[in-house]
C-alpha cells in the first residue's frame, strides 16, 4: 500500500510534504541518510549526500534499506540515477579497510584495479610503505588519521578495523545510588544502547564514533557509561571551564571515582589524573617564543605533547560539532585511542563534517528529538519568532549601511527591549525561570541595566559564573542573562523560558544549542518556551530562516508573531 508523502528528485533531493499525516513517520525514516536543506511551509527539502550515505552505511544500513524507505513513502518512482548513486556510494563504504596484520597497519581493498588506481594518485604518494599484495599495503601508523581524511575526500572512506590500544586500566563503575543524595540511578534504555553501540563489545567495529542526541537527554551520562565499559584512563575535552566542572560534578556523583582520580586541566587549574577533563582552549593554546610572540611552527601548540604522552584508553569530545581545527590535528595523531564524540547536532558552520567523520568516527547512534519528547525524556518545546519593526531613524541608518553593519543594526534594534519586558511580565505570574541570550555585549549590558538582572559574558570570572549559575539553579534569581558563552554545556534544569535577542548570523547549530538550554524535563511538566526576537524586513529575518533549519528537521515549527502585546 502506497503512502505518498515524499518526492525523490534526480538531483538527490527529497521533498517532504509536511501537510501529510505521515510526514513525521517519513521524516524519521529518511533522517539517517539525509540532511535538511530548507524548510518553508508545505514542503521541506532534504539532500542525500555521499557523507550522509556513508554515515548510514557505518550503522549497518544498506543501499536496499535506503531505497526501500524511499519507495515506501514516495509519490512517484525513484529516479534511476538516484538508485544508482545510492547503491554505488553506499557500496564504497568498507571497500577500503585498515587492519592490523603481523603487527603492521595494513590498508587493504576489495578491488585490485581500484587499489592500484588510488595508490597511483599523487595525493597518496608517501603514505604507502610496502605492498603486501596487489590489493594491500603496509602504511605507517602515524598517518592513520591523515590517510582516512584523504581517502574520504577522494570518495572512498576507509572502514577502520585496526583496533585500539587498551590504555592504562581504570576501575570505574556507575553507581546505583547518587553520591550525597542517595537517589536511585539507572541508565535509560537509549543511554545503554548508545554506549553499547559505541563500544560494540570491545570489538574493532566499535570504539570510534559520534552519538547525536538533544540537549538535556543525558549525553554526559552516556560518556560515563562508555568509560565504565572501556575501563581505562580517559581524556575528556570540553568547550569551556564551566562544562569541564559540570563533567567533574557528574562523574563524582554518578561513578565510584574520587576527587583524587578526576582532575581539571584548564586555564585555571592544570592537573592530570586518571580521568582528565580539559578545555579545547587549553589544548589549542599556542606556546610562546623567547621574545613573547606566539610560535607558528609545527610545535606551536604547547599542550599537545602533554596530553599525547599519556596512555589514554578513551577520549571523549563534548560538543564535538565545536571542535576547533587544531584539535583535528591532535586527533589525527590519536587514532589508536578510542574516540567518542557527543553532540546535539553534527551541523558545522565551517563545513568540516568530513573531518569529524574521518577522525572522530561516523555517526553511531541518534534518536529524533520529538521521539524523546514523546517519551518524556526532554521537555515539550514551543518555538515562537517575534518580528519587530525599526523606527524611522534606525530604518534610514539601516538603508545606507554596509551589509555587515546591517546585521549589527538589525540585531541590536532597541525595539527588542520592550518585547523582552513584555515577555518578562507575561511569565512573572507563572514563576518561570527565564534565560535571556544574545550576541552583542553592549546590547546585553544595556538590557541588563534596564531590567536589573545578572549578566554572564566571556569576561566573567569562572568563580563568579559558578556562583551566579548556582543562584539560578536554587531559585535565588529567576532571570539570568548570558552572552554566547551560554550556547552550550550549561546544566540549568529548571529553566523553562529562553528569550533570544540576537544570534550569530545564520548559525543552525547555535539555534539548536540555545533551544537545548531549556529542554530538560520540568518537575511540574511545564513545556519549554523559546522566543526569538527578530527585526522584520532585515538581514536578521533572512538569517532566522536558515537558523531554524536544523530544528525543523527535528519536527519543530515556529509560530510567527508580528504583533505582540
Amino acid at each position: 500500500m502506497k503512502n505518498p508523502c515524499i518526492i525523490v528528485q534526480s538531483n538527490m533531493e527529497v521533498l517532504l510534504n509536511v501537510d501529510s499525516e505521515l510526514h513525521h513517520e517519513a521524516r524519521d525514516a529518511i533522517a539517517p541518510f539525509t540532511e535538511l536543506v530548507k524548510s518553508p511551509e508545505h514542503f521541506h527539502t532534504y539532500s542525500i549526500s555521499h557523507l550522509s550515505l556513508w554515515n548510514a552505511a557505518s550503522t549497518g544500513m544498506t543501499a536496499s534499506d535506503v531505497l526501500e524507505r524511499l519507495k515506501k513513502y514516495s509519490t512517484y518512482e525513484i529516479p534511476a540515477a538516484v538508485a544508482t548513486e545510492v547503491t554505488e556510494y553506499m557500496g564504497r563504504y568498507g571497500t577500503l579497510r585498515l587492519t592490523i596484520k603481523d603487527g603492521n597497519l595494513v590498508l587493504e581493498c576489495d578491488s585490485e584495479p581500484l587499489f592500484l588506481e588510488l595508490c597511483r594518485r599523487k595525493e597518496l604518494q608517501g603514505y604507502i610503505e610496502t605492498f603486501t599484495s596487489k590489493s594491500s599495503a603496509i602504511v605507517s601508523p602515524f598517518v592513520r588519521g591523515k590517510l582516512k581524511i584523504l581517502l574520504t575526500e577522494l570518495g572512498f572512506p576507509v572502514q577502520d578495523l585496526a583496533g585500539y590500544i587498551k590504555g592504562d586500566p581504570l576501575n570505574i563503575e556507575l553507581r546505583q545510588t547518587l553520591a550525597n543524595s542517595g537517589e536511585k540511578f539507572t541508565l535509560r534504555d537509549y543511554q545503554k544502547d548508545a554506549a553499547q553501540v559505541f563500544y560494540a563489545s570491545g570489538s574493532e567495529k566499535g570504539g570510534s564514533g559520534v552519538i547525536v542526541l538533544p540537549c538535556g537527554s543525558g549525553k554526559t551520562i552516556i560518556g560515563m557509561a562508555a568509560m565504565a565499559l572501556v575501563k581505562a584512563h580517559t581524556l575528556i575535552l570540553t568547550p569551556s571551564v564551566t562544562a569541564a566542572r559540570q563533567w567533574i560534578r557528574e562523574i563524582l556523583q554518578k561513578t565510584n571515582l574520587t576527587k583524587e582520580q578526576v582532575k581539571e586541566y584548564s586555564g585555571d587549574v592544570k592537573e592530570i589524573g586518571q580521568v582528565t577533563i580539559a578545555t579545547y582552549q587549553i589544548l589549542t593554546q599556542r606556546r610562546k617564543k623567547n621574545n613573547g610572540q606566539l610560535a607558528m611552527d609545527n610545535g606551536e601548540f604547547s599542550n599537545f605533547s602533554i596530553f599525547s604522552a599519556q596512555k589514554w584508553g578513551l577520549m571523549i569530545y563534548d560538543e564535538v560539532h565545536l571542535l576547533p581545527a587544531p584539535v583535528f590535528r591532535f586527533s589525527a595523531n590519536m587514532q589508536a585511542t578510542r574516540r567518542l564524540g557527543l553532540t546535539a547536532t553534527l551541523v558545522r558552520e565551517d563545513h568540516k563534517e568530513t573531518e569529524v567523520f574521518s577522525l572522530i568516527g561516523p555517526k553511531k547512534f541518534d534518536i529524533p528529538w520529538r521521539v524523546l519528547e514523546a517519551q518524556g525524556w526532554i521537555a515539550q518545546a514551543k518555538c515562537h519568532e517575534i518580528r519587530v519593526g525599526m523606527n524611522t531613524e534606525l530604518r534610514m541608518a539601516y538603508a545606507v549601511a554596509s551589509p555587515r553593519e546591517k546585521i549589527a543594526i538589525s540585531g541590536c534594534n532597541p525595539e527588542k527591549f520592550e518585547i523582552v519586558k513584555k515577555l518578562l511580565e507575561k511569565h512573572s505570574e507563572e514563576n518561570d525561570r527565564i534565560l535571556i541570550i544574545g550576541q552583542y555585549i553592549e546590547q546585553l549590558e544595556n538590557l541588563a541595566k534596564e531590567i536589573n538582572t545578572p549578566l554572564i559574558t566571556g569576561k566573567t570570572p569562572n568563580k563568579e559564573r559558578d556562583i551566579i549559575y548556582d543562584s539560578f539553579r536554587n531559585g535565588e534569581i529567576r532571570i539570568l542573562m548570558v552572552s554566547k558563552v551560554g550556547n552550550f554545556a550549561i546544566d540549568l534544569p529548571d529553566a523553562s523560558v529562553l528569550i533570544q535577542i540576537s544570534g550569530t548570523f545564520g548559525s543552525r547549530q547555535e539555534e539548536a544549542q540555545r533551544l537545548g538550554r531549556v529542554l530538560r524535563p520540568k518537575k511540574d511538566g511545564r513545556p519549554a518556551l523559546f522566543y526569538s526576537i527578530v527585526t522584520k524586513d532585515s538581514k536578521e529575518q533572512e538569517f532566522a530562516m536558515n537558523r531554524q533549519l536544523f530544528l525543523a528537521e527535528q519536527g519543530y515549527g515556529y509560530e510567527i508573531i508580528t504583533t505582540f502585546s
